[in-house]
């Protein structure tokens, strides 16, 4: 059914919900479903790059602070793609820089992705303002299947 499906995560336990339907899912044919394991990180923000604070160091700074990011999400990556490759799973695992939503519609988009599976962190209000929503922004923008897996409701 399934040749290659996105799973987009962004570091959290939240995000991870998603794997085990995409277990399921990846397995439920004779060949296995390819899973790419997605993550990008942050690019050195534009807001530093005339930033001058009384050392100079403000454009340093946010290098130093996306190479870690890219370190971090690398190492991050390695590690789910492990767990999921001992379960018998084809992984492969894709770090990219820039802005999330826009970095996944474009992958989704170049790639011959049948469907993108990824977890909601389920904002709503003046927090889903605030922060946004990167899948939301996938939902509206790309025409591929996507399954949505949202946290449970607090009771």
């Amino acid at each position: 059914m399934y040749k290659m499906i996105l799973v987009p995560l962004d570091g959290s336990e939240l995000s991870e919900m998603v794997l085990p339907h995409v277990e399921m899912l990846a397995q439920a044919t004779k060949k296995p479903a390819e899973v790419v394991l997605l993550r990008v990180a942050m690019s050195p923000s534009p807001a530093f790059s005339g930033y001058q604070d009384l050392s100079g160091q403000g454009p340093v700074l946010a290098e130093k602070a996306a190479a870690a990011d890219k370190e971090e999400a690398e190492k991050y990556l390695a590690e789910v793609g492990k767990r999921l490759r001992d379960k018998g799973l084809r992984v492969r695992v894709e770090l990219l820089v820039g802005s999330p939503g826009d970095e996944i519609l474009d992958y989704a988009e170049n790639n011959p992705v049948d469907l993108i599976a990824m977890a909601s962190h389920g904002r709503s209000g003046i927090s889903r303002w605030a922060y946004g929503s990167v899948t939301s922004k996938v939902l509206r923008g790309i025409s591929t299947p996507i399954l949505v897996v949202t946290p449970p409701r607090k009771k």
